[in-house]
């Protein structure tokens, strides 16, 4: 089925380039009509199956049909009249990158309309000044971080209290505990008769009782493959030793000729320390993580896809919304620290058709977490040895005391049966 047959406007078909979008992906061709008819949604969909289009598409074919004629008065309910602080729709995101790669996929789509459809992107990072100038005259779709919005909020910058659609994109991100208090915070100063949207790439339990909680009827639309498939991706295991990760990174992306390198480790320190162990090596290497300005995050992106850096090394919030095209490896140096976020981690390669190759380091210490992280994604790989890299440490002992697993850490009966014992934890 074409975009011609979803209920989308002329002008709207127009700006949809052929050969960027030759044709609706499944997730695109069941979640348009349902927007389109004003339903609630949850979408499940792989990383690069089209979920940002699925739902830019509807919000501006909405919006379009509600612009009035340019010769009659314009209502003031309907948000129009530039001297007013509501929003339309309201988009929110867990990164800044993503916020971009979003606000930039609503800017191609409607440069036609000019300002009759004002689309705005805040967020953190960045002074908080010119946003707010960029918000006076009101807008009609906003894209957020959910801090900056909040900060918005407080300066009396712009007013929630008319937005019909809300979109929570990476819904499974924005809604762990680092975002919970702020986007409570968001959802008091929203009208309760809206339209709500839940996007992300996998559906873990704590998301259940907030869907319950915002989502009205919704459609649910499950989009299969979570799972990478083996063909387009090849994931392989190497087992090493912690103290041996760095040399056996340096190893894999001279031996292998790797030209371009998507490295996840766990913490802001570990990205600074690998990429500076990498420079040494005379690898083109650069941290990314959430710590680091905006305009130095923008200038690592744009010297990676340039090709002048090879290496950048991301923790996972930080990488949430990254898109380089053609990306052909990614390494877990550090292993994710939630087993579901390896299908986000893995989804930046191997994209749009293209091959992509994802390493994985586990080590002694991580082997309970690997297989935590094979059962949920149903897979099963053969763990690699490489001369000179092999793992030397004994076996991580099983049980209670794997405290660095999400879900497996000892509870406080655990802790108290162990000191009755005369174990020590």
């Amino acid at each position: 089925m074409p975009f011609k047959d979803l209920g989308l406007s002329p002008e709207l078909l127009k700006a949809l380039k052929p050969k960027t979008y030759p044709a609706p992906t499944p997730v695109q061709l069941e979640l348009i009509p349902g927007v389109l008819s004003g339903r609630d949604a949850w979408v499940t969909a792989p990383t690069g199956s089209g979920k940002t289009l699925a739902y830019t598409l509807p919000l501006i074919e909405q919006l379009a049909r509600s612009m009035p004629n340019r010769e009659t008065p314009v209502p003031r309910s309907l948000g129009y009249v530039r001297n007013t602080k509501l929003i339309r729709s309201l988009v929110l995101v867990p990164t800044r990158e993503l916020a971009i790669q979003v606000s930039q996929t609503f800017l191609s789509l409607t440069a036609q309309w000019g300002q009759a459809c004002k689309v705005t992107v805040v967020f953190g990072g960045v002074s908080i000044n010119p946003q707010m100038m960029g918000l006076r005259g009101s807008t009609d779709i906003l894209i957020a971080t959910p801090g900056r919005l909040i900060d918005l909020l407080a300066h009396n910058a712009l007013k929630l209290s008319q937005v019909q659609t809300l979109v929570l994109d990476e819904a499974d991100k924005l809604l762990e505990l680092g975002f919970q208090e702020e986007l409570q915070q968001i959802l008091d100063l929203l009208p309760k008769q809206r339209q709500t949207l839940f996007l992300s790439a996998t559906r873990p339990t704590h998301m259940l009782p907030w869907a319950q909680t915002l989502l009205r009827n919704p459609i649910e639309i499950h989009i299969q493959g979570d799972t990478p498939e083996p063909g387009v991706i090849l994931q392989r295991v190497v087992y090493t030793d912690v103290a041996k990760r760095a040399q056996l990174l340096k190893h894999l992306i001279k031996e292998s000729h790797l030209k371009q390198v998507l490295v996840f480790v766990a913490t802001q320190h570990s990205s600074e320390i690998v990429a500076a162990k990498l420079r040494v090596a005379g690898i083109a290497a650069e941290p990314f993580h959430g710590q680091l300005s905006q305009g130095k995050r923008q200038q690592v992106l744009a010297d990676f896809k340039a090709h002048r850096v090879k290496v950048v090394l991301a923790t996972d919030l930080a990488a949430r919304g990254l898109d380089i095209e053609k990306l052909p490896a990614v390494i877990n140096f550090d292993l994710p620290r939630s087993a579901v976020d390896y299908t986000h981690r893995i989804g930046r390669t191997g994209r749009a058709g293209e091959e992509g190759l994802a390493i994985s380091f586990v080590t002694p210490e991580s082997l309970a977490h690997w297989a935590l992280i094979e059962k949920r994604h149903a897979v099963k790989l053969e763990k690699e040895t490489l001369l000179g890299y092999e793992a030397t440490a004994p076996v991580a002992p099983q049980g209670p005391g794997n405290g660095g697993i999400k879900g497996k850490r000892p509870s406080k009966k655990d802790k108290l049966r162990q000191l009755a014992a005369g174990k020590t934890l």
